[in-house]
């Protein structure tokens, strides 16, 4: 059918000239040439037509005019098809941070003014629409696969938590192998522009429901209208924007980091300046209570958070405030509690990425990396009295990027609780926590590197242990 259309094409153009042309080698050649061109747009315009695409836009074309022919000046002649675009995310904020690639990417889960794109993901990729509506999706995550070498015994043996590391243990020298792919993490993102402004939906999962399985676990589940927030997530105290890029989970451990249920909102103060204000859910943590003593939990967690961006990096300060409490046999008490974080970023030159964070103050155990869940909020004396614990310490992280492809990390990080005789011998009192890495991206989907990591614990009697950890890691993301 086509060959048969073309064919009339060719005979319909060569009876329209007169017999009475030139018959030079140099006309015919130009006939020639000129019917090529014309029979070389009519394929492209029938291939689109059998195609079921909607033919190419026309186009007035230039052509030579032979001698007692039609002027095809005026012709309208197809043009190629444009190419397709990629869909854009309408009315979100731009990013205002320097770009940065980070393993574990917690930036792109993080909560922002205006659903504004973050350090890793400024541009946004990865989304379609959904027809007929104003909404765009997409799906996120990667695989990674961790192998594990401890030299002596780690605790954890598939994150790196050094308030875990054993000491005094008879076993503590034994060296271990572990290959696990918890890390692996789904994600799906939901967002469309709405008459009260920009609406956000994240839910975000990964393995380490379980220490000796691969349980579903849920890290995020919220949504986000304007500049409200209401979900599971990040704690508004934390500053996803700070943490190093570490090939291992956890992070150092005197960083801020907690997964809460929570809801917040951000006022803007200026050009990349913020005011946040949350309510969170509350969790009083005691250390070893005694037979019939239960935590008690009355208001929740507040936390007003003040952050600067600029196109060289960013400051954040934080400040929490909790209402610990519990109820005994023998009586009750309460205590308010709370601390501070001061954290940010700083672009050092083209190749180089400051990272830092330090935190400090009483009961404020449950905000940290290091000791979230471990029970060193507070302490009921003998006498029945609530003593919240004082906590500080920080992290700092130095990147570098070789090439375009290649990048390594230098991490430091402490953390201390002061000495308390109501604490038992073996409760936490400080740990130490240090990494470099070198890491390759030969393709935005595909990260491999390694890690050298050293961690010491210490606890309130004295004693010590420390470790070594080497680990390689594999990761494929889905949509970078």
């Amino acid at each position: 059918m086509r060959f048969a259309v073309l064919t009339i094409a060719c005979v319909a153009a060569l009876a329209a000239a007169p017999v009475h042309a030139q018959d030079s080698a140099a006309s015919l050649r130009q006939d020639i040439q000129t019917l090529r061109q014309t029979l070389d747009q009519m394929e492209q315009r029938l291939q689109a037509i059998e195609s079921g695409k909607p033919p190419p836009t026309q186009a007035r074309i230039a052509a030579p005019v032979v001698p007692g022919t039609t002027d095809l000046r005026t012709t309208d002649l197809p043009t190629a098809p444009p190419a397709p675009l990629t869909a854009q995310v309408p009315g979100m904020g731009q990013a205002i941070l320097p770009q940065r690639d980070s393993v574990a990417d917690p930036s792109t889960a993080a909560s922002r003014p205006d659903s504004a794109a973050g350090p890793t993901d400024p541009e946004l990729k990865g989304f379609f629409a959904i027809p007929n509506t104003d909404t765009l999706i997409r799906i996120g995550g990667y695989a990674k696969l961790d192998a594990i070498a401890d030299a002596r015994a780690a605790g954890d043996q598939e994150q790196f938590i050094t308030s875990s590391i054993p000491v005094g243990s008879a076993h503590r020298d034994v060296d271990n192998f572990t290959l696990h792919a918890k890390q692996t993490r789904f994600s799906f993102e939901a967002r469309r522009p709405t008459t009260h402004g920009n609406l956000r939906f994240y839910l975000e999962n990964d393995f380490f429901g379980s220490s000796d399985s691969y349980q579903f676990r849920l890290r995020h589940a919220y949504g986000q209208l304007g500049n409200t927030y209401a979900g599971y997530g990040y704690s508004t105290f934390m500053d996803a924007d700070s943490l190093p890029d570490t090939l291992d989970f956890a992070g150092p451990g005197g960083a801020g980091y907690l997964l809460v249920a929570g809801i917040h909102h951000s006022f803007a103060m200026g050009k990349g300046n913020t005011l946040t204000v949350a309510a969170e859910d509350p969790d009083t943590q005691l250390s070893n209570p005694a037979e019939g003593i239960m935590p008690v939990d009355q208001l929740p967690d507040v936390t007003v958070t003040a952050r600067m961006e600029r196109d060289w990096g960013h400051l954040q300060l934080g400040a929490v405030a909790r209402s610990l409490g519990y109820d005994g046999d023998a009586g009750d008490g309460r205590r308010v509690a709370g601390g501070l974080q001061l954290s940010g970023s700083a672009a050092l030159g083209e190749q180089d990425l400051l990272l830092f964070g330090m935190l400090g103050g009483k009961g404020l155990a449950r905000y940290t990396a290091d000791l979230t869940g471990s029970g060193m909020d507070a302490v009921v004396t003998a006498d029945g009295r609530l003593q919240a614990l004082s906590l500080y310490g920080g992290f700092v992280g130095y990147t570098h990027y070789w090439s375009p492809l290649w990048r390594s990390n230098l991490i430091y990080g402490q953390l201390t609780s002061g000495r308390n005789e109501a604490l038992a011998a073996d409760a936490f009192r400080q740990s130490r926590y240090g990494v470099f890495n070198l890491l390759w991206s030969p393709a935005p989907s595909w990260t491999m590197g390694m890690e050298l990591l050293y961690g010491q614990l210490e606890q309130q009697g004295g004693e010590r242990g420390d470790t070594v950890r080497l680990q390689g890691s594999l990761q494929y993301n889905f949509i970078k």
